[in-house]
């Protein structure tokens, strides 16, 4: 229960034999290979289970047997596949070098770190802490020894109803090369230890995965923080919360392993406390990288997500974002004769500060600049001085599924701008001349395989588009998030003054795709209000809706056996949880609209979608092509252009102009989730 069959780790799993009313429960016996395991079973006579965790798994296959009484009854086996606990699982070969920080993991309340690493898998030995919540609203570690509650202790009441002293314990250990944490309130005076048998009365049976965010620096190194396993308003409703280090963006930038570092924390929990009702992802920026990527690509590891400040993926929906924008923002630099508002038109951006804003972040294509304070200067790649050493990148953090150059060894690209009209839409509504088009696309160039300036247009490397696609490194949405509930809530940040990253075109590409994949949006309902509660806080009123909203939702639904349709989906969709916004005043009221890009509407005109700059080169805004399929241009898509003018036209794009009538090269649908590598 703890994990498919063939996917347990560190030698144990959570096991459930199911007895027939004509068998005796307390005379059936069960074993690991021969071994008698009968021990370890517990009786859970409501759901008439035997219910254990059964260790001593060698690496490999292994049979446990449960069998009725009687002499020669074969009774039922289940072959299961034991992996090593530090992984990996199914994301392909460790990466190398790997930084232990396990003596920098400050943990949370109680203070201190967990010392230096058992080995070089960076391990450490399993803790558990305890802490509480106080009448004063603030944690306090929990007393050592403690025989009474302290007087300031508050109390709880969940969403069970049942009051309970606010006591919170923690669990923290290593799995995947990473350090987990998992909260649940638990009453150490009067509870006995948790069981997967005995829910404690603080637990509502629900599981909150916390997602962080970040990416720039996120390779090579173990992490010193998780997503966060101590939200006061989630667990004082009894929501047990988990999360890992590698479950940060800023400190693994790669979806792939947050799906296998999930999926291994998430088998440690249950293990502890037994199943639960249903597991909910929670996270922001990098944290909806995650969230939409491990729902899409190994569905069932979360039920449903709580995503905010969201993206689709970091390869595509951001990077060619954000690489396109400092393309733009270098050109526009050395450019003369721009006004702000023809550069702004240009990008799409509501404000033009966003270009340079999030142009410095395009670097995490470049495997000099982004690596981590933890990564030794010796181990850092040079092209001079260290060809061979860490590249500190988005592509050579997932070179597992794009593999490599072999004749630099460095990995495999998906990364392309040829073909692209920058500013094509800004010319045909007059915003710029002719001259400034032609000037601009001749001048705007690519980046070389370090992420520096080039003056030719960047060429991606078509195996690790193909590869893109098929594996879900661009998430397709047809996956498992065709039978994932969601809730994107978002803080608008389009029109900040000195621009920003976080700005609605990611929520409207992101449902656009599952449009694409599904037919249907049924199962994605969003959320849009001001930054006054920032960009993702359970302090939101909003927030909370939409999270509330979202555990209604999935207890409407049938999560046993097979995964939910979207028809099942929208049929349990609470009526409560309406798409819109919130006005913009002081007291801000709600407005039920759907948030579809709609000029006319008044959320829209409330929070302008704007744009970005391939959608301005012609591309939709799922901005799910990669590689363009090119075609050569025709005279009728311009404004008047001399012959001077066409044949230069002709000179610049030598190689043709995109064609966003058709898919893109390579662009093909997943090969199928739960992939291995």
């Amino acid at each position: 229960m703890s994990s498919a069959p063939d996917l347990v780790t560190a030698g144990d799993a959570l096991v459930e034999v199911s007895v027939p009313r004509t068998v005796p429960h307390q005379r059936v016996r069960v074993d690991l290979d021969g071994r008698d395991v009968t021990d370890v079973f517990q009786w859970d006579a409501q759901r008439r289970v035997l219910v254990g965790v059964v260790e001593g798994m060698e690496m490999g296959d292994n049979v446990i047997t449960a069998r009725p009484p009687g002499a020669g009854r074969a009774g039922d086996s289940l072959t299961v596949v034991n992996h090593p606990d530090e992984g990996p699982l199914f994301s392909g070969p460790h990466e190398e070098p790997f930084i232990c920080e396990t003596d920098r993991f400050t943990l949370p309340v109680v203070g201190g770190t967990l010392g230096d690493p058992l080995d070089e898998d960076c391990s450490v030995q399993d803790r558990v802490d305890y802490f509480y919540r106080t009448t004063a609203d603030t944690y306090e570690t929990w007393p050592t020894g403690a025989t009474a509650y302290p007087e300031d202790l508050a109390t709880t009441t969940t969403t069970e109803g049942v009051e309970v002293p606010f006591i919170v314990r923690m669990e923290t250990g290593t799995a995947n090369r990473g350090i987990f944490q998992h909260t649940t309130l638990h009453d150490p005076l009067t509870e006995p230890e948790p069981s997967p048998v005995e829910r404690g009365a603080g637990w509502n049976g629900k599981l909150v995965y916390t997602l962080g965010g970040g990416c720039a620096g996120g390779w090579f190194r173990q992490g010193s923080s998780t997503g966060g396993v101590t939200d006061a308003w989630m667990l004082g409703q009894g929501y047990a919360l988990a999360s890992s280090s590698l479950n940060v963006f800023g400190q693994n930038c790669s979806d792939l392993l947050t799906s296998e570092t999930a999926q291994m924390t998430k088998e440690e929990f249950l293990q502890r406390y037994g199943r639960d009702e249903f597991t909910i992802g929670f996270g922001c920026s990098g944290g909806s990288y995650q969230a939409h990527q491990a729902a899409d690509n190994y569905p069932g590891i979360f039920d449903g997500i709580v995503v905010g400040c969201s993206f689709p993926e970091v390869g595509f929906g951001t990077v060619n974002f954000i690489t396109d924008a400092r393309l733009l923002d270098h050109y526009f630099s050395g450019a003369t004769g721009w006004t702000e508002e023809q550069q702004r038109k240009v990008t799409g951006f509501q404000t033009l500060a966003t270009m340079s804003n999030v142009a410095g972040g395009a670097q995490r294509i470049d495997p000099r600049v982004f690596c981590p304070s933890v990564l030794p200067e010796e181990l850092r790649y040079d092209p001079e001085t260290n060809p061979g050493g860490a590249r500190c990148d988005v592509y050579d953090h997932t070179v597992n599924v794009y593999g490599t150059d072999p004749e630099t060894g460095f990995a495999l690209r998906p990364l392309d701008n040829g073909g692209i009209q920058y500013g094509l839409k800004a010319l045909q509504d007059g915003t710029i001349t002719v001259d400034q088009f032609l000037d601009l696309n001749d001048g705007v160039g690519g980046f070389d395989q370090d992420g520096g300036f080039q003056e030719a247009r960047t060429e991606a490397d078509l195996p690790a588009v193909a590869a893109a696609y098929r594996t879900g490194r661009l998430t397709n949405g047809g996956g498992g998030l065709a039978s994932t509930p969601i809730v994107d809530y978002r803080a608008y940040f389009d029109d900040a003054p000195n621009g920003d990253i976080y700005v609605r075109y990611h929520t409207n590409s992101m449902r656009e795709r599952l449009r694409e994949a599904n037919g249907s949006v049924v199962n994605h309902v969003s959320l849009l209000e001001d930054r006054r509660y920032g960009l993702f806080s359970t302090g939101s009123p909003l927030l909370q809706h939409g999270f509330t909203q979202m555990d209604a939702w999935l207890s409407g639904l049938d999560l046993e056996g097979e995964r939910p349709t979207l028809e099942e989906i929208g049929a349990a969709r609470p009526e409560a949880l309406v798409e819109g916004c919130q006005t913009r005043e002081e007291d801000p009221t709600f407005v039920a609209e759907t948030l579809d890009r709609n000029p006319d509407g008044t959320c829209e005109q409330l929070y302008p979608s704007a744009s970005f700059p391939r959608e301005v080169a012609g591309e939709s805004v799922r901005a799910d092509v990669i590689d363009c399929q090119t075609t050569a241009p025709r005279r009728e898509d311009y404004p008047q252009m001399s012959d001077a003018q066409w044949t230069r036209l002709g000179e610049v794009f030598a190689e043709d102009v995109c064609d966003y009538t058709v898919p893109g090269v390579e662009q093909q649908g997943l090969a199928g989730t739960w992939l291995r590598f």
